[in-house]
């Protein structure tokens, strides 16, 4: 009888197809099976936590989703277990990647600045700008890190995170540009310096060869 109900269930069900992404949560790990009940065959015994499935379609009678794993596997998981972003360990490794990032950049903006000197004082207050940044964004990051071992709900801080790490790449590449200027700059005050002498010289040696000559016999 349970299983003619089931069936009922599963003809008669609502039954709806996506065209998204969802993940297996970071609690634990879930079984894939053939249809959307405990009772069915298991596909596969333990898809871990944050694996990016493709959603096919749901059966929120049973309380099931159909879904395809990366290498092609499709099954039924409990739809409970599914949420609709990556998980906290994820976005948690991409945030401190995008941080080492920054500092590479960072670094490399520092080593650049210092072979202008005209710009040294302007160079290091936005340096010191940057570094100011930096550090709020890894106090961010700390913060993801401590919460993030129980709940998932730093979406928000992460879109936040984004914009400023964009923002801080703007910086560095107008900054980067400004160099470039200063330098080509400099070269060309160092071009005229040297023009300016060499028509002195041109100057002064054709006045003295229009001088006349004193006679020896005055």
């Amino acid at each position: 009888m349970r299983k003619v109900l089931l069936a009922l269930l599963l003809v008669l069900g609502p039954l709806s197809a996506f065209a998204a992404t969802m993940y297996i949560s970071d609690q634990l790990t879930v079984p894939l099976r053939r249809g959307p009940s405990n009772g069915h065959k298991i596909v596969n015994a333990a898809l871990p936590s944050g694996l990016a499935l493709e959603v096919l379609r749901e059966d929120s009678a049973a309380g099931f989703t159909q879904v395809r794993t990366p290498n092609g596997t499709e099954g039924w998981v409990p739809t409970q277990y599914l949420v609709s972003q990556p998980i906290a360990k994820d976005r948690l490794a991409a945030a401190t990647k995008r941080i080492e990032t920054l500092e590479a950049q960072l670094k490399s903006t520092r080593e650049n600045y210092q072979d202008v000197r005209g710009a040294r004082s302007e160079v290091e207050s936005r340096a010191a700008q940057l570094t100011k940044e930096n550090q709020r964004l890894q106090n961010e990051l700390a913060e993801i890190r401590r919460v993030s071992a129980t709940a998932i709900t730093q979406y928000q801080e992460n879109k936040q995170l984004k914009t400023d790490n964009e923002s801080l790449q703007t910086q560095v590449t107008q900054l980067t540009e400004q160099v470039r200027t200063l330098e080509r700059k400099a070269m060309l005050r160092w071009f005229l310096a040297g023009g300016a002498l060499v028509l002195i010289g041109l100057m002064l040696g054709a006045w003295i060869k229009s001088r006349p000559k004193r006679s020896s016999w005055a």
